[in-house]
C-alpha cells in the first residue's frame, strides 16, 4: 500500500477534491438507498395492505425505523386522500429521489474526474521533469522505448486504475453500508444469515487476482520492448530496407507483440473472472433467501409483510453491485500498482549531476578552461586517464586521435553532461561541480557530429538557444553559416518545417542549421564536435571561414579529423586510449613525426587516393 499512497500524493491538494466528493457521494448514496426503501410504501399502497381503516395509525418512535416512517406517511395520505392520491404522492417522491440521487452521483463523478486528471498532470510532469534532469550518461544505458512507455503508457494505467480505485474504495463501501443498514432495519435475523456471502465472495476473488501484479509487471516490460523496437525501426528504416532486413524486423516486433498479447489474455481472464463469480454467489444467496424467507411469509411465520419482504429482496439484490465493484477494484489496483512502481522508479532515479547549494553563477569567461588530473570511466571501462590541459581564453584547441580515444567524452565534461571520476574541470579556477549548471551552459555553444533538429520550423530551430531573437538576427546567423540561400529555396523559407529529426533536409543542410544555431547564441565558449563533417567541399570552405571568424577572441574546443579544420588551432592535443600522447601546433607535431604525423599522412593518402 506504500506505493498506492505515494501515487495518491500526486493528487495534492487532495482536500480541494476530497471534501466536495465526500459530501456529494454521501448525498448520492442516501438518495440511491431511499429509492429502494420507498418500494415498501409503494407496494403497500398499490396492493392496499391493511387499509380498511379499522387499525389505529401509530407513528414509529425510533428514527432508525425508516420503513416504518415511510409506511406511516403513505398510510396517512391513503386515509386522508384515498388510494389513488397516495399512489401519486409515493411515485412523485420516488421520481424526485431518483433525480436527486443521479444528480449528486453525476456531480461526484465530475469531481473525481477532475482529481484523476489533476493527478495524471502532476505525475506525468514529475516523471518528465526528473527524466530531463538526469545526466546524459543515464540515457546511454537505457532503452528509449522503456522510458517512453513509462511516461506515456504506465502513467495512463495509473490514472485509470489507482485513482479510479480511490473512488470505488470510498463510494462502494459507503453504499454497501447503507444497503446493509436498511436490511438490518427491515430484518436483522435475515440479514445476519444473508451476509455470509460477502466474506466467501471476497476470499474467492482474492484467490483469482493473486497473480495479477506479477503478470502486469511482465506485461509493461513487454510493452516497453515493443516501443523500443518501434522506435528503432522508424529511426533506421533506410538501413533496414537497404539490408533487406524488413521481414526480420517484422518478425522481431511480431514475436514481442504475440507475447504481450498472450499476457493480456491471461490478465483479462483473471480480471473478468471476478465479476461473474461474485455475481453468481450473489444470485445464489438471493435464491436461498427467497426460498427461506418466502416460505416464512407464506406460512405467516415471519414478522415481515409481503411488501417488506419484496423490498428486502430488491435491496439485497443490489448489495452485490458495490461488492462486485470492490472485487473488480482489487484486480485493477494490482495492475495500477505494478505500473505505478515503474513510474516511481523513474521519479526516484537521482541525477548523478546535481548543483550544490549556493552554486556559483558564472557571468562570463575571464581566464579559460582547465582540466586538472582528470580521469573518467563508464562503469568499469576507463575512458580518460590523468588528463591535464588548459584552454586559455580566446584560443582554439583541437582534439585529434583515433576513434574511441576519449575526445567526445572530454568535450562533454565541459558543459557538465557528466562529472569527472577523478580530478577536476575548472572555469576561471572554479570547479564545475560548484557552478550553477544553467549559468555554465549559457556560456557554451555546441555543434555535434550528429545534427540534432526538432520537428519545428527552420526559424525556431536556429533560435532554439535564443527564443527571443528577432528575424534579422536569425537571418544573419544563417548567412554566416551559409544556410540562407537554401533556406530561401524551401517552400516557406524560414517558416518551413524540417520534419522529424530534420528528415526534410540533407545532411549538409541540417549541419548548417546547427551551426547557425550556435552562431546566433554567440557564446564565449564554443564546442565543435566534427562540426563540418557533413558538408560538401564547397560548403565546408564557406562555413569554415565563418567559423574561423566566429572563433576569434573565443575559447574553442574542436574535435576534427580534417586538416583544414585543425591546422590553424593554437594548440592541437592528440588523444589515444584516453591519454594525451602529444600536444603542440600543427608544425610542431609534424616535426615530432609521432601519432599526429601518421594521422595526417593517412588522411592525405585517403583524400588523394591510390
Amino acid at each position: 500500500m506504500h506505493t498506492y499512497f505515494r501515487l495518491l500524493s500526486f493528487a495534492k491538494p487532495l482536500g480541494k477534491y476530497a471534501v466536495p466528493y465526500i459530501l456529494l457521494t454521501l448525498l448520492a448514496v442516501i438518495f440511491t438507498t431511499l429509492n429502494l426503501a420507498l418500494l415498501a410504501p409503494l407496494l403497500s399502497t398499490l396492493f392496499s395492505e391493511g387499509k380498511d381503516g379499522s387499525e389505529i395509525l401509530v407513528q414509529p418512535d425510533s428514527p432508525l425505523d425508516i420503513l416504518g416512517h415511510f409506511n406511516y406517511y403513505a398510510e396517512w395520505i391513503h386515509r386522508q386522500y384515498g388510494a389513488m392520491e397516495a399512489l401519486k404522492m409515493v411515485c412523485v417522491v420516488i421520481v424526485i429521489s431518483v433525480l436527486l440521487g443521479n444528480l449528486f452521483r453525476y456531480l461526484s463523478q465530475r469531481v473525481m474526474e477532475n482529481l484523476r486528471i489533476h493527478t495524471l498532470l502532476n505525475l506525468r510532469k514529475s516523471v518528465f521533469d526528473n527524466v530531463m534532469d538526469l545526466q546524459v550518461a543515464y540515457f546511454n544505458s537505457q532503452r528509449k522505448g522503456n522510458i517512453i512507455s513509462r511516461i506515456a503508457s504506465d502513467v495512463q494505467v495509473v490514472q485509470y486504475s489507482v485513482t479510479s480505485t480511490l473512488q470505488v474504495l470510498f463510494k462502494e463501501p459507503l453504499q454497501l453500508i447503507a444497503y446493509v443498514f436498511i436490511l438490518f432495519v427491515i430484518s436483522y435475523k435475515l440479514t445476519l444469515f444473508a451476509l455470509l456471502v460477502i466474506p466467501v465472495s471476497a476470499f474467492v476473488i482474492s484467490k483469482i487476482v493473486k497473480r495479477l501484479k506479477e503478470q502486469a509487471n511482465e506485461a509493461q516490460h513487454r510493452y516497453s520492448l515493443m516501443i523500443s523496437y518501434l522506435d528503432e525501426a522508424l529511426s533506421g528504416i533506410k538501413i533496414i530496407k537497404s539490408f533487406n532486413a524488413t521481414q526480420r524486423i517484422k518478425d522481431k516486433f511480431h514475436e514481442e507483440n504475440v507475447k504481450y498479447s498472450e499476457l493480456g489474455k491471461k490478465m483479462a481472464r483473471r480480471q473478468q473472472l471476478g465479476s461473474p463469480v461474485s455475481e453468481f454467489l450473489g444470485v445464489l444467496m438471493v435464491a436461498i433467501i427467497v426460498l427461506y424467507g418466502g416460505s416464512l411469509v407464506i406460512t405467516n411465520q415471519s414478522e415481515l409483510s409481503a411488501a417488506a419482504f419484496i423490498t428486502y429482496i430488491a435491496i439485497f439484490s443490489q448489495v452485490m453491485r458495490p461488492a462486485k465493484a470492490l472485487s473488480a477494484s482489487f484486480s485493477n489496483i494490482h495492475v495500477g500498482i505494478a505500473a505505478g512502481e515503474r513510474v516511481l522508479e523513474l521519479i526516484d532515479e537521482k541525477p548523478a549531476v546535481k548543483d550544490m547549494e549556493n552554486a556559483v553563477v558564472l557571468n562570463g569567461l575571464k581566464e579559460g578552461v582547465q582540466f586538472e588530473n582528470v580521469s573518467f570511466a563508464y562503469q568499469d571501462r576507463s575512458v580518460l586517464r590523468q588528463i591535464d590541459l588548459f584552454i586559455p581564453k580566446g584560443q582554439t584547441v583541437a582534439l585529434v586521435g583515433p576513434s574511441g580515444g576519449g575526445k567526445s567524452t572530454l568535450m562533454d565534461l565541459i558543459p557538465r553532461f557528466m562529472d569527472v571520476g577523478e580530478g577536476a574541470v575548472l572555469i576561471d579556477g572554479v570547479d564545475l561541480r560548484c557552478v550553477d549548471s544553467d549559468s555554465l551552459r549559457n556560456l557554451i555553444g555546441m555543434v555535434n557530429q550528429e545534427s540534432v533538429l526538432f520537428n519545428d520550423s527552420i526559424e525556431n530551430n536556429i533560435a532554439f538557444g535564443c527564443p527571443s531573437a528577432n528575424e534579422d538576427a536569425i537571418t544573419a546567423a544563417a548567412k554566416i553559416a551559409n544556410a540562407h540561400d537554401f533556406i530561401m529555396e524551401t517552400a516557406k523559407g524560414y517558416k518551413t518545417n524540417v520534419g522529424d529529426r530534420g528528415v526534410k533536409l540533407s545532411g549538409g543542410q541540417k549541419q548548417r542549421i546547427c551551426i547557425a544555431r550556435a552562431i546566433l547564441k554567440n557564446p564565449p565558449i564554443l564546442l565543435l564536435d566534427e562540426a563540418t563533417s557533413a558538408l560538401d567541399t564547397a560548403s565546408e570552405k564557406l562555413v569554415q571561414d565563418a567559423l574561423n571568424k566566429l572563433m576569434k577572441n573565443r575559447t574553442t574546443l574542436v574535435i576534427a579529423h580534417r586538416l583544414s579544420t585543425i591546422q590553424k588551432a593554437d594548440n592541437i592535443v592528440v588523444l589515444d586510449k584516453g591519454e594525451i600522447v602529444e600536444s603542440g601546433t600543427h608544425q610542431e607535431l609534424l616535426l615530432k613525426e609521432g601519432l599526429y604525423s601518421k594521422l595526417i599522412e593517412m588522411q592525405q593518402f585517403t583524400e588523394v587516393g591510390p
